[in-house]
């Protein structure tokens, strides 16, 4: 299918570039509200739904065995940008379960946040605690440990750690998982092909908990509390995330995965919402979202202001002078 066009760069006045997507927003009964473009699409979700994969670390009880804090289960569903308090908060996820920073298997990378990378730099190599994943795959341990089986392989398929995740990804979705869904993501973990506007149905779930057993929809609301009260370990400094949670609080949640797709939930409006750019352009997803927000979220003057940066962000050269800007297009 060839989706609508989302998003267009605007250079100067003309259009220089163009982002197709689609889009679901879905309630919690399961009824379509919003679709643009193929929402049956099987799409891979990444790190967009790490919220859902940290839900049997709550309800399970591991999280209350290891007394983690808001800051703590924040980084379980956290893109992370590896700056001096993420790094901090993994280390103590891990040392509550016993372990250390060689348990981790996400690899490493420099940490996404600049300052931190130089500041990196000069005294040495990023480990595995930089990447941006390890708060999940610090939760993953957490479970391991708490379910009482080895911890090494958890990231693997077939491993008891990945086949929790995996049951209660279908539950949401209403999808089954089998290898054919299943491929690999950028930290070593299983990543599912799942329907578009399944994952929007999912997060309508997770965002109002109807539809969920009692205990999955209270550790649901647990992890929401704990994201929309500690933004800034969801993503961090300047990230998108992170504002936009720290902007409108309890009322939204939002998370990005990589290559162009987003999920979040409006939870008082019982909506759930996913989005993905075909160019896997997370600029245009960013935008797109935040359209949403604005859209179906009611917002005094201020709040609407503060959104508009998103909606429209300013495109600016590196003299600093502004050269055009992204738009979201009448598509959605």
């Amino acid at each position: 299918m060839n989706h609508p066009v989302l998003v267009e760069v605007l250079r100067g006045a003309r259009v220089e570039s163009r982002h197709r997507g689609a889009v679901a927003i879905v309630d919690a009964n399961g009824a379509t509200v919003h679709a643009v473009g193929d929402v049956a699409m099987p799409v891979f979700p990444r790190s967009a739904i790490k919220a859902l994969q940290a839900l049997p670390l709550v309800e399970s009880g591991a999280a209350d065995r290891f007394g983690l804090a808001d800051e703590e289960l924040a980084l379980a569903c956290a893109s992370h940008s590896g700056e001096e308090g993420h790094v901090a908060g993994v280390v103590r996820m891990l040392g509550k379960a016993g372990l250390d920073a060689s348990a981790l298997a996400c690899g490493a990378h420099w940490p996404i946040n600049q300052a931190a990378a130089f500041a990196l730099a000069k005294t040495g190599q990023p480990s595995a605690l930089y990447n941006n994943c390890s708060g999940k795959h610090a939760g993953f341990l957490c479970l391991a440990c708490a379910m009482g089986v080895d911890h090494d392989g958890y990231w693997r398929p077939d491993h008891p750690v990945q086949n929790t995740v995996r049951g209660v990804l279908e539950d949401l979705t209403g999808t089954a998982l089998g290898p054919e869904q299943c491929a690999v993501d950028g930290c070593s973990v299983p990543t599912w092909a799942i329907p578009l506007r399944a994952l929007a149905h999912a997060f309508a779930k997770f965002g109002t908990g109807r539809g969920l057993p009692r205990g999955r929809a209270d550790a649901a609301g647990r992890l929401r509390a704990a994201c929309t009260a500690k933004p800034w370990h969801v993503a961090g400094t300047g990230r998108f995330c992170t504002d936009i949670m720290k902007l409108l609080g309890k009322r939204v949640f939002v998370k990005t995965g990589a290559e162009g797709l987003f999920c979040g939930a409006l939870p008082e409006q019982g909506l759930g919402i996913a989005i993905k750019c075909d160019d896997g352009a997370g600029r245009a997803s960013e935008a797109v979202m935040a359209s949403i927000v604005a859209r179906f979220l009611p917002l005094d003057d201020a709040e609407r202001a503060a959104l508009t940066r998103f909606m429209r962000p300013t495109l600016r050269n590196w003299n600093g002078f502004e050269v055009g800007a992204l738009r979201v297009t009448e598509a959605l």
